[in-house]
C-alpha cells in the first residue's frame, strides 16, 4: 500500500459537482492530524471547512486558492508514514546515470561505477558532460573571447607606454529654467518663496503653487491678492492641452466572477419569479407595544445572556400566524401535480453575506419555546455571517423572512425562495404620528409585506394571515393569550 495518499474533494452534498479554494490551512511540510481541517472551499451553497482523512505529512497541493476544482480531483497529497524515511525524488532518480566503459574508477567512489552498471555521483550533481567555461570578469565586456594568460608575462617584457590622454570636450552648462512670470508680467526672483504662515495656508487650500507666483509684496512676498489673481488667471493652453479625454474601456471596469452561492442564488431567483406567480400585500402596523414587551423580555433572568431583538417578536408573529393558517406553509407539486402542506415550520432569515444572500432556516422553529428560539436566530445569523453555514441549514425551508429593516428601508417585494409558499418582509420601526385612541400621538411604526404563490395563496388567504401577524404586533401579550 503507498505511503503517499491523494486527498480528492468529495462530494458536498446535494448534487454539488464542483467547489471553489477558498483558502488552505496547512502548507507543504506540515504535519497534520485526522480530522483536522485543511482546507475551506465554497460550494454553490456555502463555504465549509474539509477534514483530513489521514494523518500524516502533507507532500503536495495541488490547487492554490481560487481555483475550481471539480468534485473527485486530488486537491492535496499527505504522506501517512512520515517515520520510514525520506521519500526518493525525481531528482534523485534522475542524477543516476549509466557509468562509461572506460576510464572507470574504482567501484564505490564518486564517479565510479555502482551496482547495476550505474555510475555513483552525488544527489544533484551528475557527471559533466560539457567543457568547462570561466566566468567572465568584472568589467568585461559581454562577447570577448580573450582568454586569460596561463602563466604570468617574462620579466624581460618591457611595460606599455601610457597612451596620451585623449582630450575632454567641454560639457554644456544647462540651461537655466525661465522664472515664473505673473499674469501681470512680473518675474519671480531666484530664492525660496516668501509669503506669510496664513498666504501658505491659502494656497494649499486652493491648490496653488507658491513658487509658480511672482509675489508683490515687500522683498518680492507673495500675498493673498497674488494667490487669489493666480486662482483667477485662465489655464495656460498647454496645461489645457495635456488634460487626457475621459475613457470608457475595461481599464475602468470590474469584472466579477459569477459562482459560488451567488450563482446559485441568481439561478434560484430567476427559477422562482418565472415559474410562481407572484403577489404582494403591504400592512403598516404600531409596533409600540411590541417594543415595550420586548423591553420587559430582554429584563427577564432567562433572557439576560441573549441577543433579544424585534425579529424574535416578528418570528413568533409568522409561526402563530401559519399555525391558523397552514396552506401559507406548503409547496406547489409539479411532478405529482399536488399542494403539499407542511406539518412543521423550518422558518428561513435571508442573511446578507460576502458571498451573496442566503437563507438558512431554523429546523422545526414552531416547537421552540420563545428562549429556544432566540438562541436558534442568534447562532444562525452568527453562522451566516462568518460564512460557515453547512448546506443542510440552507434546505428544507418552507416560510422565510427578510429583515430590511436594519438597513433604514421601509418595506420591499421579496422574491420567493423556491419550493416555499410565501415570504415576508420586516422592514425598519420608526417613530411616526399615529392616531391612537383618537389623538395624534408618536408611536413606533413599521411597514409589513408579504409575497405569496398566488396558486396556492389567494387574496384572502394572504390577507388574512398578514392581518393576524399585524395583530400579534400590535399586542403581543393579547395574542399570546387568545391564541394559545
Amino acid at each position: 500500500m503507498s505511503r503517499i495518499k491523494e486527498f480528492t474533494l468529495p462530494d458536498l452534498g446535494e448534487g454539488l459537482t464542483e467547489g471553489e479554494i477558498l483558502a488552505w490551512l496547512v502548507k507543504v511540510g506540515d504535519t497534520i492530524e485526522l480530522n483536522q481541517p485543511i482546507v475551506e472551499v465554497e460550494t454553490a451553497k456555502a463555504a465549509v471547512e474539509i477534514p483530513a482523512k489521514w494523518a500524516g505529512v502533507v507532500t503536495q497541493i495541488f490547487h492554490e486558492a481560487g481555483a475550481t476544482v471539480e468534485v473527485g480531483s486530488p486537491i492535496i497529497s499527505i504522506d501517512t508514514q512520515p517515520g520510514a524515511g525520506p521519500i526518493p525524488s525525481a531528482e534523485s532518480l534522475a542524477a543516476v546515470e549509466v557509468a562509461p566503459e572506460e576510464g572507470a574508477v574504482e567501484p564505490g567512489l564518486i564517479g565510479g561505477p555502482a551496482p547495476g552498471g550505474r555510475t555513483a555521483v552525488l544527489v544533484g550533481y551528475g557527471p559533466k558532460t560539457g567543457a568547462a567555461k570561466r566566468r567572465p570578469r568584472i568589467g568585461t565586456p559581454t562577447g570577448s573571447t580573450t582568454a586569460a594568460p596561463a602563466t604570468p608575462p617574462p620579466a624581460a617584457a618591457a611595460p606599455p607606454a601610457p597612451a596620451a590622454p585623449a582630450a575632454v570636450a567641454p560639457v554644456p552648462a544647462p540651461a537655466a529654467a525661465p522664472a515664473p512670470v505673473s499674469p501681470a508680467g512680473r518675474v519671480r526672483p531666484a530664492g525660496p518663496v516668501l509669503a506669510k504662515p496664513p498666504v501658505r495656508k491659502l494656497a494649499r487650500d486652493l491648490g496653488v503653487d507658491l513658487a509658480a507666483i511672482a509675489g508683490t509684496g515687500p522683498m518680492g512676498s507673495v500675498t493673498r491678492d497674488d494667490v487669489q489673481q493666480a486662482v483667477a488667471a485662465p489655464a495656460p493652453a498647454e496645461a489645457v492641452a495635456s488634460v487626457s479625454p475621459a475613457v470608457f474601456d475595461a481599464s475602468r471596469e470590474q469584472r466579477i466572477p459569477i459562482k459560488g452561492v451567488r450563482k446559485l442564488t441568481a439561478e434560484n431567483m430567476v427559477a422562482s419569479a418565472f415559474t410562481a406567480p407572484h403577489v404582494t400585500e403591504f400592512l403598516t402596523v404600531d409596533v409600540t407595544r411590541s417594543m415595550k414587551s420586548l423591553e420587559r423580555i430582554k429584563s427577564r433572568p432567562e433572557f439576560r445572556d441573549v441577543r433579544v431583538s424585534p425579529l424574535l417578536l416578528v418570528a413568533k408573529a409568522v409561526l402563530l400566524a401559519a399555525r391558523r393558517h397552514p396552506m401559507v406553509n406548503s409547496t406547489w407539486s409539479a411532478a405529482t401535480n399536488e399542494i403539499v402542506v407542511k406539518d412543521y415550520v423550518n422558518l428561513g432569515i435571508a442573511a446578507a453575506t460576502p458571498r451573496g444572500l442566503i437563507v438558512p432556516n431554523v429546523k422545526d422553529a414552531g416547537r421552540l419555546t420563545l428562549r429556544e428560539l432566540a438562541d436558534a436566530l442568534n447562532a444562525l445569523v452568527q453562522t451566516a455571517k462568518s460564512g460557515k453555514t453547512p448546506p443542510s441549514d440552507m434546505s428544507g425551508g418552507t416560510f422565510s423572512i427578510t429583515n430590511v429593516g436594519v438597513f433604514g428601508v421601509d418595506t420591499g417585494t421579496p422574491i420567493l425562495p423556491p419550493g416555499e409558499a410565501a415570504i415576508l418582509v420586516f422592514g425598519a420601526i420608526r417613530p411616526m404620528p399615529w392616531v391612537h385612541k383618537g389623538k395624534i400621538k408618536i408611536r413606533q411604526v413599521t411597514t409589513l409585506g408579504l409575497s405569496f404563490d398566488h396558486r396556492i395563496v389567494d387574496g384572502e388567504l394572504g390577507s388574512k394571515f398578514l392581518r393576524d401577524i399585524g395583530a400579534f404586533l400590535e399586542d403581543p401579550e393579547g395574542a399570546l393569550l387568545s391564541w394559545t
